[in-house]
């Protein structure tokens, strides 16, 4: 059974950690912790941002946003192998849910409809994780690529992702 403390503190890191930043031909505009102000307008966490408290108030609402929006998403607390959490989960974070699970799913053989069943938990957890991590990580650099591809602005940010991805190996 997969921890979802041990899969935020690695992505939290990828994110960036705790800091306010936007990027240049980011999508998600405005981010704090890697939460975009453009796709995620109403989290809690924004009154908080620009108080001289925020440390205080943020850690814990960044962690239950991420808990809540990814990790109870794809459904972690079920899947058998810790390391193939980590990284449906990282990229979830990264890509969408939606994204990440079917990924997955075509992974793993199953249907790709975005939402994880039983189907979906049976399939990930009777897959060898090695070959999964690899798999995944191919298909996730197939995936951004891809991006690139059709809009070149964001190929800024291939080197990151190809990082990310192919870190989820080791």
């Amino acid at each position: 059974m997969a921890l979802f403390d041990i899969c935020y503190e690695k992505t939290i890191l990828n994110e960036g950690g705790y800091k306010l930043h936007k990027v240049p031909f980011d999508r998600g505009g405005l981010t704090y912790a890697g939460i975009s102000q453009k796709y995620h307008p109403d989290w809690r966490g924004w009154e908080y941002v620009t108080s001289e408290h925020n440390q205080t108030h943020l850690m814990p609402l960044v962690k239950e946003f991420y808990q809540n929006k990814f990790w109870n998403v794809i459904k972690g607390d079920y899947i058998d192998s810790q390391e193939m959490a980590d990284t449906i989960y990282d990229f979830a974070v990264n890509a969408g849910c939606r994204t990440a699970i079917k990924l997955s799913q075509i992974v793993v053989g199953c249907t790709p409809d975005g939402i994880v069943g039983p189907n979906t938990l049976n399939a990930l957890n009777s897959f060898h994780p090695e070959i999964f991590l690899s798999n995944y990580a191919l298909a996730k650099v197939q995936r951004y690529m891809e991006i690139c591809k059709r809009d070149t602005t964001q190929s800024k940010f291939l080197l990151g992702w190809l990082n990310r991805s192919i870190g989820a190996l080791s």
